[in-house]
């Protein structure tokens, strides 16, 4: 029975106008963020309630699926409803300088703690000089100071009588103090000294030897009471600091000594306050002249570091790393430049996004993250030992030994969010076995929708969602309609529809640029139309040049008369987003051989894996069809002819099969006949991808040499389902002037390609005389016969062609 051409309503799937629930999009108020994404949302449920160690969920999808902006709004809805986590702050570590201590405080309490600190350390700045200006301190000072004056000035008077008893003065001088013999009570002259009797100079000159000894003896007994004069004066400024310091620190201590490890970190700056409360009294002016590069007195170990600081009662954070590098995941030391040296200190540690989501949730583009050096070793191991390490890159990888800052780890409680694409999810599941270990949920969005009542009332109104949310003109039912209709063309399916929620978003805004263009008062489906047809134009030069090539005979493809052995196949082009159909001219030859179909494609290694499968079906096919009680004796070859790229998939098998049929049958094919689909074993055309761009490709070029009225496309008829035809296509079918044929079996294709009937085997596998399977069957007993011959006379060669 001859296979009949598809009717226009078989073409096309209209969306009905009554399954729009508003007129226009202004009529919705209520928000609609998601449709048909139950898988997910599921997942992302379960993934973020569920509070164990790997339950981090990796979201996978399409680009354009709206995973983003579907998880961060589930995320942000979630957050609301959970505690706040804690702030972290970064103080300074006086035991151990080089590793900072990390204190967790309530939310919003390390913001008051970090004010505390920095209110007290001024109120010391004025109140201790003060107090060591008072007029007690300074009397107990002087006490000290003159006890030691007192003990000096005793020692050398003691030393100056012994020396008068003797008649020898004790002179003080510039470099320190001399003995001189008296005479009539004045120091005697050296002359003088010298003419005295040596009797007398010898004994004087013992007694001052022996005075020097005794006031050596005393001198040095004077750096031991000045260590003691110094030790008391610190006993008295620790005396003074102590009742000013400490009762400032209790007040804090009352305040935040509930917090753990903060009365300790207290009592240990109190303590350093004393220690050094010479940086708060001594004033420049007392300090004299400072020397060049000396540091300056500084109170930056007191400061409070808040990393983190979350409001009371803000939830759980929400945070996106947007360019997730290795000190923006996990933070990083800073640096100041100071006299040409680099230096840092526990207020220049800065946060990463683990720091800031730490309590909550974590979303990374997985992309972006793997192609940042070192970034996912370092969250792998984050994740694992579930605390945040604040260390350089450099000393991470073991290349930097110089000493630096060593913070305390904080513990890390946080759910990590990757989004990425299928392939990549797929590939980090086979070669990275700890990914399975730590991103145990995998939330996978839908790129596209069953088509039915509710799914089309739900994507409706996500559509007014969407223009109103950009403040788009109003899209009347009709319009919404039509881009329904899109999504199913964009989909490739009639029953299902597309819901990338970019590219909808795009043509609602590209419809109402039309819109606004004509001054209209809403958006109708000319405007979508208008937005759909212009992105195909702007889209479109290269889809043109092929065109062109095609119609100046550049690319040699046949839209009428009847050739045997060739055909017009049909594949599908993709490029900037925009797809295709390009005819290409399939050609076969046969000859006696040894049972082999020569892959021209694939000898020159332009032939994909799966074109070369279906090219290896067609020689089954042909073996268990024609070729059941002998080998198959045949040798063909089959081209794409001007292919000068690389070929995969199979839906050219069902063309090369034709082609091969009609060499073997010498039985012309019709030129105004293209063809698509694949076939297996059984002779069973089975369907494939892009059926509607490639109806629409050949229709173009036979459109513009002029529809002829026996022109058309073989399609599979499991492909029927996925018909969203242009509207020029489905008016020339409507017209006779253009016909679409599905068929289910080779046979039906084979007949109307060539106007003769495929035949159907007898009980003894005899094909009707004149039908299709008969000549072939016939052309491929001859050829078994010339090769037995061949092979009967000593050789054989296989070199005719059919």
């Amino acid at each position: 029975m001859a296979v009949a051409p598809l009717t226009p309503q078989q073409l096309y799937t209209p969306c009905p106008i009554e399954l729009i629930p508003y007129q226009t999009t202004a009529d919705v108020t209520e928000t609609l963020e998601v449709v048909g994404q139950e898988r997910a949302l599921a997942a992302l449920e379960f993934g973020t309630g569920i509070r164990h160690d790997g339950y981090n969920l990796f979201v996978l999808g399409s680009p354009g699926a709206g995973r983003h902006g579907v998880v961060r709004s589930f995320l942000q809805q979630r957050s609301a409803r959970e505690a706040t986590p804690p702030d972290w702050c970064y103080v300074h570590n006086f035991e151990q300088p080089h590793r900072p201590r990390a204190l967790r405080f309530a939310p919003d309490r390390g913001r008051h703690f970090c004010d505390a600190m920095t209110q007290l350390v001024e109120e010391l700045r004025s109140t201790l000089p003060a107090a060591f200006e008072s007029d007690e301190y300074q009397a107990r000072r002087r006490v000290v100071e003159q006890e030691f004056k007192d003990r000096h000035e005793q020692a050398v008077d003691e030393i100056r009588e012994q020396a008068r008893a003797k008649d020898v003065a004790l002179i003080s001088t510039p470099g320190g103090f001399a003995f001189a013999p008296l005479s009539g009570g004045e120091a005697m002259s050296p002359a003088a000294f010298h003419k005295l009797p040596e009797e007398t100079r010898q004994r004087i000159e013992a007694d001052i030897e022996q005075l020097e000894q005794e006031l050596g003896e005393r001198l040095r007994r004077l750096p031991q009471w000045q260590k003691d004069a110094r030790r008391r004066i610190r006993e008295l400024d620790r005396d003074i600091a102590t009742g000013v310091v400490q009762p400032a620190f209790g007040e804090l201590k009352s305040t935040f000594g509930d917090t753990p490890g903060v009365a300790g970190y207290l009592d240990a700056a109190c303590q350093d306050v004393i220690d050094n409360v010479g940086d708060f009294v001594t004033s420049h002016e007392e300090a004299g002249p400072r020397l060049p590069f000396a540091p300056e007195p500084t109170f930056t170990r007191y400061e409070v570091n808040v990393l983190i600081r979350h409001p009371d009662g803000g939830g759980a954070p929400v945070v996106y790393a947007d360019l997730p590098n290795y000190p923006n995941l996990v933070g990083r030391l800073d640096h100041q430049a100071r006299f040409g040296t680099l230096s840092t200190d526990f207020t220049l540690i800065k946060p990463g996004a683990l720091h800031e989501a730490n309590g909550g949730y974590l979303l990374l583009d997985a992309l972006r993250l793997l192609s940042q050096p070192y970034t996912w070793d370092a969250l792998k191991r984050a994740l694992r030992a579930k605390e945040l390490r604040i260390e350089p890159l450099e000393r991470a990888i073991g290349l930097l030994t110089t000493v630096s800052l060593d913070p305390e780890p904080i513990p890390l409680d946080v759910t990590v969010l990757l989004i990425g694409d299928r392939r990549l999810y797929y590939l980090l599941v086979e070669h990275d076995p700890e990914f399975a270990e730590l991103f145990k949920v995998a939330a996978d969005f839908e790129d596209d929708l069953r088509r039915d009542p509710a799914s089309t009332d739900e994507l409706a109104r996500l559509l007014a969602t969407q223009a109103n949310r950009q403040g788009l003109l109003p899209f009347g039912a009709p319009a919404v309609a039509r881009v329904i209709e899109h999504a199913s063309r964009s989909a490739g399916d009639a029953q299902r529809v597309d819901v990338r929620l970019n590219h909808l978003a795009d043509l609602l805004t590209q419809a109402d640029y039309f819109a606004r263009r004509s001054e209209a008062a809403q958006v109708t489906p000319d405007h979508v139309q208008q937005a759909i047809d212009a992105a195909e134009m702007r889209a479109g030069r290269v889809r043109e040049r092929l065109q062109e090539a095609i119609l100046r005979d550049t690319l040699l493809i046949d839209t009428r008369g009847e050739r045997i052995g060739q055909i017009n196949g049909l594949a599908v082009l993709g490029l900037g987003g925009i797809l295709f159909g390009r005819p290409s001219r399939i050609t076969a030859r046969a000859r006696p051989g040894q049972g082999r179909v020569l892959d021209i494609e694939r000898e020159v290694e332009l032939g994909g894996p799966l074109h070369s499968k279906g090219v290896l079906i067609l020689s089954s096919f042909l073996a268990a069809r024609y070729a059941t009680g002998e080998a198959l004796s045949l040798s063909a070859s089959l081209v794409f002819e001007q292919s000068y790229g690389g070929v995969d998939g199979d839906s050219a098998s069902c063309a090369e099969l034709y082609a091969l049929l009609s060499a073997l049958a010498d039985a012309p094919l019709r030129q105004s006949l293209a063809v698509t689909g694949s076939v297996n074993q059984f002779g069973e055309v089975q369907a494939i991808g892009g059926v509607n761009e490639k109806i629409e490709g050949f229709f173009d070029i036979c459109n513009a040499r002029g529809l002829s009225g026996d022109q058309g496309v073989l399609i599979p008829a499991a492909n029927v389902q996925h018909l969203m035809l242009r509207g020029d296509v489905r008016d020339a079918v409507a017209a006779g002037r253009f016909h679409i044929y599905a068929v289910r079996t080779v046979d039906e294709g084979i007949e109307l390609l060539t106007g003769l009937p495929a035949g159907v085997a007898d009980a003894e596998g005899i094909y009707p005389e004149g039908s299709i399977n008969g000549l072939v069957s016939d052309r491929l007993a001859e050829y078994a016969r010339i090769r037995a011959a061949l092979a009967h006379g000593g050789g054989e060669n296989g070199n005719g062609d059919a």
